[in-house]
């Protein structure tokens, strides 16, 4: 009776040797594939931390958008539903701009300052994506960036 249980140890050990042995060795100061492109669209702050867009491939990623407008850079005033109706102008503004649609938006997520304004949000963001619903999370926050209520991010398919 101990010896099967002794064989099944080794077994599940020599496993785990095999496997830790098969692993490809990480390369530190590994460079990034040359087709990665930031973009920083027209009249964007170019003293921002971060890029609006990242390229890789086809595959674009948008960093998380408040419900600014672009001519002034303020917040725009109404709440929850007019900063999410603006949040998402700001999202097709850079997709179209970028070689794609709100079709070939394939996940984003959505940060609230208040979970509680959900449902509010949600009301203005389905109208988006008439087509097809991207996959999302959300998630409230204790606070999101110039006092926003809502930010959402990205990700979306280039060309055709």
């Amino acid at each position: 009776m101990r010896r099967p249980a002794v064989l099944l140890v080794a077994l599940i050990l020599s496993a785990c040797q095999v496997s830790v042995a098969t692993k490809e060795p990480v390369e530190p100061n590994r460079t990034l594939p040359s087709d990665v492109e930031y973009v920083l669209p027209a009249g964007a702050a170019s003293s921002l931390p971060f890029s609006p867009v990242v390229r890789v491939g086809n595959v674009l990623y948008l960093s998380g958008q408040l419900g600014t407008d672009p001519a002034t850079g303020a917040l725009v005033p109404g709440g929850i539903a007019a900063e999410t109706r603006q949040v998402m102008e700001n999202i097709k503004s850079l997709v179209i701009a970028n070689g794609s649609s709100m079709d070939r938006v394939v996940k984003c997520t959505v940060m609230l300052a208040d979970i509680n304004e959900w449902a509010a949000m949600n009301a203005v963001y389905v109208t988006y994506f008439p087509n097809h619903k991207p996959a999302r999370s959300a998630f409230g926050t204790s606070g999101l960036a110039r006092n926003a209520r809502a930010e959402i991010e990205c990700i979306a398919i280039a060309g055709s």
